[in-house]
């Protein structure tokens, strides 16, 4: 189990907070898979258009991420011990689910 004693980001899995208003904000959400198995602990960056670190989570035990980020074009980016994926995202206002897929 990896430990995220010392990361800032809320727990993955949680609900979203009553006080977010999804017709205002723009969440980039999904689930890290290695096959059809959830993956645990692995690193998900959010990257913006040009390819720049925009932020880190790691993902809850059912391999849950989730992002608050402007409109736009991302990258995401998992790394793991299953392996490593990418998956392109146009988010604009509201939840954008994303499958990201991982493989060695």
């Amino acid at each position: 189990m990896t430990d995220i004693s010392g990361c800032g980001a809320p727990e993955q899995s949680a609900p979203l907070p009553a006080s977010v208003n999804v017709e205002k904000e723009t969440v980039i959400s999904g689930v890290v898979r290695a096959g059809d198995q959830p993956v645990s602990g692995a690193y998900v960056r959010l990257l913006d258009a040009s390819g720049e670190f925009t932020a880190e989570v790691v993902t809850s035990a059912a391999g849950q991420f989730r992002f608050f980020a402007a409109p736009g074009s991302w990258t995401l980016r998992a790394l793991s011990r299953a392996g490593n994926g990418d998956a392109t995202v146009d988010a604009g206002r509201g939840i954008t689910e994303v499958a990201l897929s991982v493989a060695a």
